[in-house]
């Protein structure tokens, strides 16, 4: 007659198993994921924080200012990945709102505390390992036929790298 094995203990080495896959999943949210040649990237510092002549020479650029008001100042930069806009705001409500209005027109946006840089996707990109920041992208609202005239290639949803 076969012996069954005895299952003391199989709770709490349940128990354990979860925990430990709840530390694995939590140790593996450190990094993002790996880049086209395989390897790993390090999660970006921190948003930056500051003026925006500080933000602008954090990230390489020589601001061109173009809004100069109380609620935000707002300057096109120009940097070896590309050209963006990059926006600073007087409050948090203030930036919200911005963002919200402007995503009606689509885009990429790397947000940080009180500023946001508007640029392609691989120009938001670059940013964020220089500025941190989060990433939120926007699908355009409108059906692209009718606008403010000039030319197509600078809108970033229309431009092929």
């Amino acid at each position: 007659m076969a012996t069954q094995p005895e299952c003391r203990g199989v709770r709490n080495g349940g128990a354990a198993a979860v925990v430990l896959a709840g530390l694995l999943l939590l140790a593996g949210c450190t990094t993002e994921p790996a880049d086209d040649d395989g390897g790993e990237r390090s999660t970006p510092e921190p948003a930056a924080t500051g003026t925006l002549e500080q933000l602008a020479r954090k990230a390489g650029c020589d601001p061109n200012v173009q809004t100069d008001a109380a609620e935000l100042r707002q300057a096109n930069c120009t940097t070896d990945d590309g050209r963006y806009v990059l926006t600073t705001f007087a409050s948090d409500r203030g930036q919200r709102e911005w963002i919200n209005e402007a995503k009606d027109y689509g885009g990429s946006y790397l947000v940080g505390r009180q500023w946001v840089a508007v640029g392609d996707p691989d120009v938001v990109a670059a940013l964020r390992g220089r500025l941190g920041g989060t990433v939120e992208t926007a699908s355009p609202h409108h059906s692209g036929d009718r606008g403010g005239g000039g030319s197509e290639d600078g809108h970033s949803g229309h431009r092929k790298s």
